[in-house]
């Protein structure tokens, strides 16, 4: 039973309607949106209290049917019947421009007794295509009232609240699906030895073929003369069939349209933005303007952290009392914290770009456009949601496989994404470029941009030809289609996702700032100690960097590394990277640091003139090449490793997605250093 204390309401809807924006307009919260199905995977809860009483809302995942067909729509089905009693009732969002769609789970919803408010989104959409809808009759017809909202400028968002406050949940006794006659008699044998209280919880336990309650086969309960007509994929083919017929019916007198309508940007803008040639190019152009603003746009603020980072790390070292304090604050955590912190910058302005993309549309076209390109490698376009969310981060892109529903497209796309670059890998890429590419620019693109949008195609590349291979020895259980509809362009929200991007920045400097944290410390102790010191010595004075422990571990591994290109503190970094690949530029920066008594120059200047015994720079192109070979392919992150094994249920999956990416990283960056050097 619910909480004396507490509403629990569920919001629900299909794949793109807005129900994320109006989760986050009720519950104040900034839950990531996207204008293309498949963004909310998994169950989202929120609270906010309106009139004294506090209410908690759930945004399930997207769906279509209650029928399930992927991962997300069985979280969706499940929780909404098995949860029955938990709940007050569901807010049902419908998206006036598709209707006709949203009405089928609508009316599922409606027949299985549960009590709803409906919610008419994104009203202006369909008034800007001269499209009608006559509330009044709507709410007639389906027996429920209907409101009206605009979420994303928070229309309509207060009188929802007032609705649920009211407990204005509508359940209507009347079954809008009538069983067909060839059924019934089944269906009331059913209902009856189940105890349904209405046969419509009989129909669907028959067309999944489970026990709504326990899951459990219902097999046992078919006679041998019903097995044949009982098939539940075409009773729930039946069922569509009649539920679309019967919304016809209703939406005829509900929706008017003007006549010779004048065609809308969206449709002129799609002539060029989803052509099987331009498409592509205009996709390519806005990637490189997207990079080129990565480092163009960055570069003052970073510039700005870095010499503040400096300056502090000179300032401790100068004030506090010398010891084995100066030397941990100054040249261990300040320096450490400051290697990641200096690329927030970067890491923000990518993200507000992907963002702005989600916001506005387009990225609904990309996922349409690549499904061209990646069916001939096992994928299909919906695997492109989780490539493109894998530039932010691989952890929420893997568990977004879930809307795929192809069980083999759905285990390709998990063990290729993690090759997608994503933001751990960014700071990587910035200095390992910084380091080893010029100034200057071509066309008036800077080098460096053209390099780093090189590293994210090579990435995608690499995915794609490992999705071609793995297909060839994971069994296909059928053939998909992609079935999606293309949203009207909009204006972003730039306020919104800029608060959006602060807060994923923030989330990247505090969760890497406590890894850098204590690995710095780490790194400081293994590298002020060394196997040869007296122990009166331990805390008087500090021994030589190459005589620490750190360098004697590093240099037990560098017969390992030294094919790469690699010195003992690069394979310091690597070994630590394997927490996070961001932790690299960390270690790097603590590393330099201790070896160096001037703390106001940058980290990237010491790199930069660092030689190896032999006069040979350690940072060469050919070195600098490997590295970014290496973290493009290797699989750095143990927090994506623990959702890969979540989702496949499977060591044998995520082992060898272990062993082929580190092997094929250690093998690429191995031949690159030695054709190079």
């Amino acid at each position: 039973m619910q909480s004396a204390h507490k509403k629990q309401i569920l919001l629900v809807g299909n794949p793109n309607v807005g129900k994320s924006t109006v989760f986050n307009a009720l519950s104040n919260k900034k839950q990531k949106t996207g204008n293309y199905a498949g963004v909310t995977v998994a169950s989202h809860s929120g609270t906010y209290s309106y009139k004294n009483e506090e209410v908690e809302i759930i945004d399930l995942p997207g769906s279509y049917s209650i029928y399930p067909s992927s991962e997300d729509e069985a979280i969706f089905s499940k929780f909404l019947i098995d949860e029955q009693q938990n709940y007050a009732g569901v807010i049902y969002i419908l998206e006036a421009l598709s209707l006709k769609r949203g009405l089928l789970l609508f009316q599922q919803i409606q027949d299985l007794g549960i009590p709803m408010i409906l919610v008419i989104n994104q009203i202006d959409q369909a008034e800007r295509r001269g499209i009608t809808i006559n509330i009044n009759k709507l709410s007639e017809s389906l027996g429920i009232k209907v409101f009206q909202t605009n979420a994303k400028e928070q229309i309509g968002i207060e009188e929802i609240k007032e609705a649920v406050h009211l407990n204005q949940f509508v359940t209507t006794e009347k079954i809008s699906f009538e069983t067909p006659s060839e059924h019934k008699d089944f269906i009331r044998k059913l209902s009856l030895h189940k105890g349904f209280e209405n046969e419509y919880k009989a129909w669907i336990s028959l067309s999944l073929g489970t026990d709504l309650e326990k899951l459990e086969s219902i097999v046992g309960l078919i006679n041998e003369p019903d097995s044949k007509s009982l098939v539940p994929k075409r009773l729930q083919v039946q069922e569509t069939v009649r539920r679309y017929q019967f919304a016809d019916k209703i939406l005829s007198d509900v929706i008017s349209k003007k006549p010779q309508f004048k065609e809308l940007l969206t449709e002129k803008l799609d002539r060029i933005l989803v052509h099987k040639f331009w498409g592509y190019i205009v996709f390519l152009l806005i990637l490189l303007i997207i990079f080129q603003s990565v480092f163009f746009l960055a570069e003052y603020p970073m510039n700005w952290i870095d010499s503040f980072f400096s300056w502090l790390a000179a300032f401790t070292s100068e004030h506090l009392p010398e010891g084995p304090v100066n030397s941990l604050v100054s040249n261990g955590i300040i320096p450490g914290i400051g290697g990641i912190v200096v690329f927030a910058p970067q890491i923000g302005i990518l993200l507000y770009f992907l963002y702005l993309l989600e916001d506005s549309g387009y990225m609904a076209r990309v996922v349409f456009l690549m499904d061209r390109i990646l069916r001939p490698f096992g994928l299909n376009g919906k695997s492109i949601v989780p490539l493109v969310s894998g530039t932010a981060c691989a952890i929420p892109a893997v568990i977004s496989t879930r809307n795929i529903e192809n069980l083999k497209e759905r285990l390709l796309t998990i063990l290729v994404t993690p090759f997608m670059t994503c933001s751990a890998r960014l700071p990587v890429y910035s200095i390992i470029i910084g380091l080893i590419i010029s100034d200057g620019t071509f066309l008036g693109i800077k080098y460096k941009a053209l390099v780093l949008m090189g590293m994210y195609l090579l990435g995608f590349l690499v995915a794609l030809f490992s999705a071609a291979i793995l297909k060839r020895f994971i069994k296909n259980k059928g053939k998909t289609y992609l079935v999606m509809d293309l949203p009207t362009y909009k204006k972003p929200l730039f306020a919104y996702d800029f608060k959006m991007v602060l807060g994923k920045v923030w989330e990247f400097i505090t969760g890497a700032g406590k890894i850098i944290f204590i690995v710095s410390i780490i790194i400081w102790f293994l590298s002020y100690f060394g196997p040869k010191q007296k122990p009166d010595q331990f805390v008087a004075t500090n021994v030589e960097l190459d005589h620490s422990y750190l360098a004697k571990m590093g240099k037990g591994i560098e017969p390992v590394i030294a094919p790469l290109g690699y010195d003992w503190k690069m394979g310091v970094g690597i070994l630590t990277s394997f927490v996070a690949r961001e932790v690299f530029v960390g270690t790097m920066s603590t590393l330099y640091s201790l070896e160096d008594d001037a703390p106001e120059v940058k980290v990237i200047d010491k790199m930069r003139r660092d030689v190896k015994p032999n006069g040979e720079k350690v940072f060469s192109f050919a070195t600098g090449v490997s590295v970014l070979l290496f973290y493009a392919f290797a699989m750095q992150c143990v927090s994506t490793l623990a959702v890969v094994y979540r989702e496949t249920k499977s060591w044998k999956w995520t082992g060898l997605q272990v062993a082929m990416m580190t092997g094929l990283a250690y093998f690429v960056s191995m031949i690159a250093y030695q054709i190079l050097k």
